[in-house]
């Protein structure tokens, strides 16, 4: 069982960055996947960037080389550093942990979900 609580969400200028962090409860931290997500109203809940348990990553197109997964194991926290914000990057953003043996990169894979964090990007 694993809780999962997002923070560093704002409204933030086209241009700007934001730093989510995602503080997971539980001692076998290192061993989950981990998963940023993002829903804006009207859309589909859609992938933004993954990491394995062992550092690899994964990113959604419209988000790379400006957006930036990373985990700190000894934390039990997972961070998303969002720079070069737009305006389609306005989202509530999820962060998701699962112990599949693979990388997860759908939704539906993950079993474990925070409450959300709201990113608003004002052009």
């Amino acid at each position: 069982q694993v809780q999962l609580v997002e923070s560093g969400g704002g409204l933030v200028q086209a241009g700007g960055s934001l730093r989510l962090s995602c503080a997971a409860s539980g001692r076998t931290f290192s061993r989950y996947h981990m998963g940023w997500f993002r829903q804006a109203p009207g859309k589909e809940r859609e992938l933004v960037a993954a990491i394995s348990s062992g550092g690899s990553t994964n990113y959604a197109d419209s988000v790379k080389g400006r957006f930036t997964i990373s985990r700190d194991n000894a934390k039990n926290t997972v961070y998303l550093q969002m720079n070069s914000l737009k305006s389609e990057d306005t989202a509530v953003y999820y962060c998701a942990a699962d112990d599949l043996w693979y990388l997860p990169t759908k939704a539906e894979e993950y079993d474990y979900w925070g409450q959300g964090t709201q990113v608003t990007v004002s052009s």
